[in-house]
């Protein structure tokens, strides 16, 4: 059976908040702890290919600085944005961090929003360019520090090795595509045996009960909330606990939340209250998770292979308000498609780890020929630079 998400460095919830994530003090108005770091995704691994909410985070307008780090493998770009990323925890300001989707131990980003500053990895899959250079955003560019010389000698192996993980990503989405086509069929079969009418009342029951005052307005933001990875599947679960202490557990086998969730990020919406939006990957123009922070409130769907263990608010059952006598009825077809999707989507695992054991390797050559203490001495001067916008 496909396994379960993993909660990516996580500790058990106690209380509603997380040991691992540091609260800061409680605030003047409301009483109500701010937290020093969330843990979001940019991109996500899909049966669309990569998929990438980087064109609606590097907004220009949106930030004062955004510096756009440019250099090859094993330059230093995660560590640079790690090191940026503690150096603001400890001064006590709240941190974002922006995980890959490739290798979830590495960064893609990290931001800090109180200065409206950013970083973020700005070579491909995710290519990001100045649209406002040094006004607002900027390359950083880690390639200088390459030994130019060394890297031309090893060429034959750098580009071999180049092509492994290209070929690795490949095979993968070819997996994974043909596992959705399974997924879909299965939902689409069971979509026709779905009481509307009751979905419907059971979302306007929990909007009349959960989403009512006025917000305080201001943007929605778009996260993937997980991705599959090379480590199984990685939902950050711990970051909408913290945000938001109560969470309705959604229990949704066959993708049967979408409408649930759209509804109630309009009503959301019409109230004032901005939230965190987190797309589905293998369906962008759907809803998968809805966090509103403003509310202490979170709809978090759950399933095999992105299943949340983490104490539930409420629990809403979508399966049953599927007719049983359908489900009975189709449960031969389902049991066929559930495991042929469960067997691609292994085999695309199986090739993301293969992407990854060759980006070591091709991290591994280029590792020696990297300037370190120069690239050390860039981080020193960001942050200073960053120190001067607190």
């Amino acid at each position: 059976m496909w396994g379960h998400g993993v909660c990516q460095g996580a500790a058990p919830v106690t209380g509603g908040r997380l040991a691992h994530i540091v609260e800061g003090e409680s605030d003047e108005l409301g009483g109500v702890p701010v937290m020093q770091a969330t843990h979001f995704f940019l991109g996500a691994n899909s049966g669309r290919g990569f998929q990438s909410l980087f064109d609606r985070f590097c907004v220009p307008e949106d930030h004062h600085d955004l510096l756009v780090l440019k250099g090859g493998p094993g330059v230093g770009k995660s560590t640079m944005m790690r090191r940026i990323g503690a150096a603001m925890e400890e001064r006590g300001e709240e941190v974002e961090y922006l995980y890959c989707s490739g290798d979830p131990a590495s960064l893609d980003g990290v931001h800090i929003p109180r200065i409206r500053t950013a970083v973020v990895d700005g070579t491909a899959p995710h290519v990001v360019e100045p649209q406002y250079p040094a006004a607002v955003d900027r390359y950083v560019n880690l390639g200088q520090f390459y030994d130019i010389a060394a890297a031309k000698a090893a060429r034959g192996e750098i580009v071999a090795r180049s092509r492994s993980v290209s070929a690795a990503y490949q095979r993968a989405y070819h997996a994974l595509g043909a596992a959705r086509q399974m997924d879909d069929s299965a939902a689409a079969l069971v979509l026709e045996g779905l009481d509307a009418g009751r979905l419907l009342r059971r979302t306007d029951g929990i909007i009349g009960r959960e989403i009512r005052g006025k917000g305080a307005g201001g943007p929605d933001r778009l996260r993937f909330l997980g991705s599959l990875t090379c480590r199984g599947p990685v939902w950050r679960f711990d970051t909408a606990a913290a945000l938001c202490p109560r969470i309705y557990q959604l229990q949704d086998t066959y993708g049967l939340a979408a409408p649930m969730l759209e509804r109630l990020h309009a009503a959301a919406r019409s109230r004032g209250y901005a939230a965190v939006v987190c797309p589905d990957p293998e369906h962008m123009d759907r809803v998968q998770h809805l966090l509103l922070p403003e509310l202490e409130l979170a709809f978090v769907t759950s399933r095999e292979g992105m299943a949340f263990d983490g104490p539930a608010y409420r629990r809403v059952r979508l399966d049953a308000m599927v007719s049983q006598a359908h489900l009975k009825r189709c449960k031969a077809r389902l049991r066929f498609t559930r495991r042929v999707a469960d067997a691609l989507r292994e085999e695309g695992l199986e090739a993301l780890r293969e992407a990854k054991a060759a980006h070591d390797a091709l991290e591994a050559v280029y590792r020696p020929h990297v300037d370190f203490a120069g690239v050390d001495e860039v981080v020193s001067q960001e942050l200073e630079r960053m120190e001067r916008y607190l």
